[in-house]
């Protein structure tokens, strides 16, 4: 099921909003969760919705630039994803992606929804709130919908985790079969995930649910996220994600939702050396990544003294031991700098996989070398590779020779700028906070009349 077109105008939506309408944006206390969320708050901000934002502290700083009222963490334990090896230092020794996914889930998801859904149960003792606009990760999306009898619309900042017969389970990278034989295998793999390598998981939540009267019908805890939502609004187009025959009929594609910019917030970057090179690359491991010999290493050893202009951000990690390493002509070392500002010069993408800026990049026309297998990045991953978007080196530690061969790769073959330019038409096609306003509306618009799974199936017709 894919949108259906719609001709959105702005101006017909401001004359038809309605009156007063409040909306808590809650969402995980991660920069890849956080800040997609950002522009549809601003939107409806800037059209006389009273929007107010439950999160970490650690955002306190974000939400005051951007106007928006804060209610920080209070019940809900402070971890975040700068803190969550130091408050679970078991994590970082964990080096298989299945069996790291597994805890995250336990302990940085599973386990924070109650905690969540205490805090926002107080707040709606101040702020009567007729909506929650949450990441499609927050846990506690059960809990309001269920307990508080309140819509959630969540948003899919990362690629679709719903469980479908034509695709293996979400979390092994695997791309779809090809043959018979390969889709049995694909149905094996869903009984093996279940019961053997998430049965843990699924065991806590069953256990955190129940203690609130929640049925989880046997379904996995993102499953379960989708089908407790009023509606999924999923980041990204039909064309970066598999086809399902299945895929749940609360879901739309909105397209690539990015951070909120205002004009002027951020001063322009801009080096001279964008002129003095006719191969530019950008490099990147996120914000969340730390150890820099992963990726931004073997890329600074790979491109040293070469024809290329490399520029990498750091994220903060390790930046002015990088830049008195590595103190070449050709090597640009930031903390950060707006993609915005450097992608337009770049000739390819070099990245761990992250969702929001693997967006950017495409939209921004450039072929991509990914290089992450954590947090999720491996389904990232899977889809560059799958897609012809780039290449997918399928490690979380590319030596100098694989990254060089990579980019040599994508810049001869046309094949990978093609399907991005491809790709980034696809993209051009949507617009991504007025189709969330949209559909928001329309919940909004039955609330009162109708609970909120008559409110999913009357979106179904």
């Amino acid at each position: 099921m894919q949108n259906k077109s719609i001709n959105l105008d702005l101006n017909y939506l401001k004359s038809n909003m309605p009156p007063g309408k409040r909306v808590l944006m809650a969402c995980v206390p991660a920069d890849g969760h956080f800040n997609p969320l950002t522009g549809i708050a601003k939107q409806l901000q800037s059209n006389g919705y009273d929007v107010r934002w439950y999160v970490s502290v650690n955002y306190a700083g974000k939400l005051n630039k951007l106007q928006i009222p804060h209610y920080p963490f209070h019940k809900a334990m402070e971890l975040t994803a700068d803190n969550v090896n130091q408050a679970f230092p078991e994590r970082d020794a964990i080096k298989n992606p299945v069996k790291k996914l597994n805890f995250d889930i336990i302990n940085f998801f599973i386990k924070r929804g109650p905690e969540y859904f205490a805090d926002i149960q107080d707040i709606y003792k101040t702020f009567r709130f007729d909506m929650v606009i949450a990441d499609c990760a927050f846990t506690a999306i059960p809990f309001i919908s269920e307990k508080m009898n309140i819509p959630v619309v969540s948003i899919g900042v990362f690629p679709l985790t719903e469980k479908s017969k034509d695709l293996a389970p979400n979390g092994l990278a695997l791309t779809p079969a090809k043959g018979i034989f390969g889709k049995i295998k694909h149905s094996f793999l869903h009984l093996l995930a279940d019961h053997l390598l998430f049965r843990q998981a699924n065991k806590e939540m069953k256990l955190v649910l129940a203690k609130e009267g929640i049925e989880t019908n046997n379904m996995n805890l993102f499953d379960l996220l989708i089908k407790k939502s009023a509606l999924l609004l999923q980041s990204g187009t039909p064309g970066f994600e598999y086809k399902r025959s299945d895929l749940g009929r609360n879901i739309r594609y909105i397209g690539p939702l990015l951070p909120y910019h205002s004009p002027g917030q951020v001063a322009s970057w801009f080096d001279k050396r964008l002129h003095e090179y006719d191969k530019v690359l950008l490099v990147t491991q996120g914000t969340v990544e730390k150890n820099v010999s992963k990726l931004l290493q073997p890329a600074l050893e790979a491109f040293k003294d070469t024809d290329a202009l490399l520029i990498v951000t750091t994220g903060g990690a390790q930046t002015q031991e990088l830049k008195a390493k590595y103190p070449q002509k050709n090597i640009i070392i930031e903390d950060f700098i707006r993609f915005e500002d450097v992608m337009p010069y770049a000739d390819a993408y070099i990245t761990n996989g992250g969702y929001g800026g693997v967006m950017l990049g495409i939209q921004n026309r450039l072929p991509l070398i990914v290089a992450g297998e954590h947090e999720g990045k491996n389904e990232i991953n899977a889809r560059i590779g799958y897609f012809n978007l780039g290449i997918n080196l399928k490690t979380e530690t590319p030596t100098p020779l694989q990254l060089k061969a990579a980019v040599d790769e994508v810049l001869a073959n046309n094949q990978y700028k093609r399907n991005v330019d491809a790709l980034a038409n696809e993209f051009g096609q949507y617009d991504p906070t007025i189709l969330c306003q949209y559909y928001i509306e329309r919940i909004l618009k039955n609330k009162q009349a109708r609970k909120p799974l008559q409110e999913r199936r009357l979106l179904e017709n």
